[in-house]
This record gives C-alpha cells, sequence and structure tokens, in this order.
C-alpha cells in the first residue's frame, strides 16, 4: 500500500472524528486530520534532525527536527507516537514517548491538522528509513536554534518546535 492511500480519520476543528478518507485525497482537498511529532533526543540530550527525502508526499527535501506523521485510522495519539519514533528512527524498543500537548496547524492554504507533541529519548543506535531520510544527525539545541534560519524547515515542524520552546519556557 503507498503512503497515499493509507486510511486517516478526518476530523473537526475540536478534533472529534467526522470522516476518514486515504491519506492522498485527505491532502489534496485539504482534509483536518491528526499528525503526532517527537523530538528525540540522545543521552548528551542531543536533537535528532534530518532532511526528508525528495520523494516525500509533503515538504520534500526540507529539514525536520522532529520525528513522526500520520495518525492512522482508529489509533490512538500515543500509538502513532510510538510507531512513528521507531519508524522513522529505524530502531524498536524505544521508550514510550511523553505527550507534552497538543494544538491544531493550520498555514493558511489549506492545509490543517491536530499535532500531538512528544518528546523521547534514544539511546540506541539509529537506522532512519532511506525512503525518508536523506541526512540525519543528533545536533546540540544551541546549534539546531543557530540553523532555524539557515535551513528550511517543514513549517509544521517550525511552528511544533515554537510552542514547544514557549510550552517549556513556562515550566
Amino acid at each position: 500500500m503507498s503512503a497515499a492511500d493509507e486510511i486517516l480519520d478526518i476530523v473537526d476543528e475540536n478534533d472529534r472524528v467526522i470522516g476518514q478518507s486515504p491519506r492522498g485525497e485527505a491532502y489534496a482537498r485539504g482534509l483536518r486530520h491528526r499528525c503526532v511529532f517527537i523530538q528525540a533526543r540522545d543521552a548528551e540530550g542531543r536533537i535528532f534532525v534530518h532532511r526528508r527525502t525528495p520523494t516525500k508526499l509533503v515538504f520534500p527535501s526540507l529539514y525536520d527536527m522532529f520525528v513522526g506523521g500520520v495518525v492512522g485510522a482508529g489509533e490512538t495519539y500515543d500509538t502513532a507516537a510510538l510507531r512513528e519514533a521507531e519508524e522513522e528512527l529505524g530502531v524498536t524498543g524505544l521508550p514510550l514517548p511523553q505527550y507534552l500537548f497538543k494544538f491544531l496547524y493550520a498555514n493558511g492554504a489549506g492545509q490543517t491538522w491536530w499535532s500531538a507533541v512528544y518528546e523521547v529519548r534514544c539511546d540506541l543506535p539509529v537506522q532512519p528509513q532511506v525512503e525518508e531520510v536523506a541526512w540525519h544527525d543528533f545536533l546540540p539545541e544551541d546549534e539546531v536554534r543557530r540553523r532555524l534560519n539557515d535551513w528550511e524547515w517543514v513549517p509544521d515542524g517550525l511552528a511544533a518546535f515554537e510552542r514547544l520552546t514557549a510550552f517549556r519556557s513556562m515550566g
């Protein structure tokens, strides 16, 4: 099954399921769905950063400081967070990512999704999927911040990063 054929729950502005749609159709028609964003850090606290492959359906070849993806139909955010983190990092046996908060991402151009943000510590050697990740490294947070204006980042990940920074400053 291709990524475009994956069935997603379509949700309303309150994150209640109102239908289902194949992923490709949800993207094409701007149907609101669910996504997870997981910030993975290594034992030294460095953030996993990667550049997406040019073949990705959304935001090809852009940088991201989260792993994650869409929540499948009938799947919980927590289940999707663990599945996506393990898939994208290429590991098994990660601890359950810790849920932090949720926000509604909307870019004003028809792309909108509920976004649950998590964090997880990854002490395992990563082997990201070559079809999803063109480049990766664990970078210190100050270096990630220095690169914010130099690299082209996925806009939803950037929005999640800004919200995560604000969330942590309130803690």
